[in-house]
């Protein structure tokens, strides 16, 4: 089963639980799902899309969080929240920073002899190779660390 065809399984079972949280999350993904696959006329989408597709609906949820937190809304800051919980199911386990200073370490290894100029490209080859499993942030802020080092 696809990532697509289980958030509409998922779909169904929070209607049948009347889970309004689950459902307006899950419907979030959905459109994106559909507005992405409306780009080329496919159906169906590769799990990796969705995924990235969940990483973005997460951040916004993440941030919007946070806004209603400093301007005292915990009842708006509540409903991110929760669907923030329903979204994470879905995306893989994070790697801890130790894995990713390992895979950067191991560019860094691979190219040779780089500068702080190459830092975009070390990051860009850190975010393909930890396959959505890492945060751009935090791989960012560890390849400047190592290239501070050198």
């Amino acid at each position: 089963m696809t990532l697509q065809e289980k958030i509409n399984q998922d779909i169904k079972n929070a209607m049948r639980e009347k889970n309004t949280q689950k459902l307006a999350a899950l419907r979030a993904v959905k459109a994106a799902i559909l507005l992405e696959s409306a780009k080329d006329g496919s159906n169906k989408i590769s799990n990796q899309i969705v995924t990235k597709l969940i990483s973005k609906l997460l951040k916004q949820r993440k941030e919007s969080a946070r806004i209603y937190n400093e301007q005292d809304r915990q009842d708006l800051a509540h409903d991110e929240e929760s669907q923030i919980k329903h979204l994470e199911v879905y995306l893989p386990e994070p790697l801890t920073n130790d894995e990713i200073r390992k895979v950067i370490n191991n560019i860094i290894t691979e190219l040779g002899d780089i500068t702080v100029s190459d830092i975009g490209k070390v990051i860009g080859l850190a975010i393909s190779k930890t396959d959505g499993k890492a945060d751009g942030k935090i791989v960012s802020q560890i390849a400047q660390e190592f290239l501070k080092k050198q």
